[in-house]
C-alpha cells in the first residue's frame, strides 16, 4: 500500500476491525453492483470510496430527469447517458485508484453467469422480481455471496444470501417464485413513487455490509432487514432456508 493510500484510507485502517489487513483485502476485492440507480448509485460510490480495487456496474438504462431526485451518481449534464457510464464516473471522480468496469446492457444468461462467478460479491440493486431471481440463481450456480436491497415509497429492506452456508437461505427462499413469477416487478419506483433520502439509506446499508464482508469486520447481516421511514422503525427478521425452495433445495 503507498503512502498516498495509507492517508486516504487512514480513518479505516484505524478502526481494530478493519486495519491495515482489512483495507488490503478491499484493495483486493472485486464487487460486482447490478444496477446504478436509486440503490446502486450511493452503494457504488461509497464502495469506491472506501477502497474497493475493482467494481463492475451493470445497467442498460440511460439517465432520465425524473431519476435525479434520488440517484445521485448522476448530473443534469448525464442526462441520455447509460447509467453504469454514468456512475463510473462519479466513482472515479472520488476516487481514481479504484478500478472500475461498464457493462452497460441488461445481464442475462450466459453474461449474467459470467459477470457473477468474476466478482466475489454481488449487490442486487435491481428493481424487478425477474432480476432479482435470475441474479439469485447465478449466484447459486457460482457459490457469490449475494447481497440484496429494495426500496419503494418509505419502506426498505436488506437481506444477505451466503450460497457457502448450508443454512442461509437464498433470495427465493424469501419470495417464493410461485407467490410473485419471473415476471417484472409490480411495485417500482416508477408506478409507485419513492423518497429521495430512502434509497440512500438502503444503497449505503449494502455498501456497509459489502465493506464488512470483504475486509472480514464484524458480524455479516443475517437474516431480512426492513425500515419504515414513516416512523423510523427497523425490524429484523429470522429467515430460514426453505426445503422446498425451487432455486436452493438440494444444493
Amino acid at each position: 500500500m503507498t503512502d498516498q493510500a495509507l492517508l486516504r484510507y487512514s480513518r479505516q485502517i484505524m478502526l481494530e476491525s478493519i486495519e491495515i489487513d482489512g483495507q488490503e483485502r478491499l484493495l483486493a476485492g472485486h464487487v460486482l453492483v447490478i444496477g446504478a440507480g436509486g440503490l446502486g448509485s450511493p452503494a457504488a460510490l461509497y464502495l469506491a470510496a472506501a477502497g474497493v480495487g475493482r467494481l463492475t456496474l451493470a445497467d442498460a438504462d440511460v439517465v432520465e430527469l425524473s431519476n435525479l431526485q434520488r440517484q445521485i451518481a448522476h448530473g443534469m449534464t448525464d442526462l441520455g447517458r447509460n447509467k453504469a457510464e454514468s456512475a463510473r464516473e462519479a466513482a472515479l471522480a472520488l476516487n481514481p485508484d479504484c478500478r472500475v468496469e461498464v457493462l452497460g446492457e441488461h445481464l442475462s444468461g450466459e453474461a449474467l453467469t459470467a459477470a457473477v462467478a468474476a466478482a466475489d460479491l454481488v449487490l442486487d440493486c435491481t428493481d424487478r422480481f425477474s432480476s432479482r431471481y435470475a441474479i439469485n440463481r447465478a449466484c447459486l450456480a457460482a457459490g457469490t455471496p449475494l447481497i440484496s436491497g429494495a426500496a419503494i415509497r418509505f419502506s426498505g429492506q436488506l437481506a444477505l444470501f451466503d450460497p457457502r452456508d448450508p443454512e442461509s437461505p437464498c433470495y427465493a427462499c424469501l419470495y417464493p417464485p410461485g407467490e410473485h413469477g419471473e415476471s417484472d416487478e409490480a411495485l417500482r419506483c416508477a408506478e409507485n413513487g419513492v423518497v429521495a433520502p430512502l434509497v440512500g439509506l438502503i444503497g449505503s446499508f449494502q455498501a456497509l455490509e459489502a465493506v464488512k464482508w470483504l475486509s472480514g469486520a464484524g458480524t455479516p447481516h443475517r437474516g431480512l432487514s426492513t425500515f419504515d421511514g414513516l416512523s423510523g422503525d427497523w425490524r429484523r427478521f429470522r429467515v430460514p432456508r426453505d426445503p422446498g425452495c425451487p432455486h436452493c433445495a438440494g444444493r
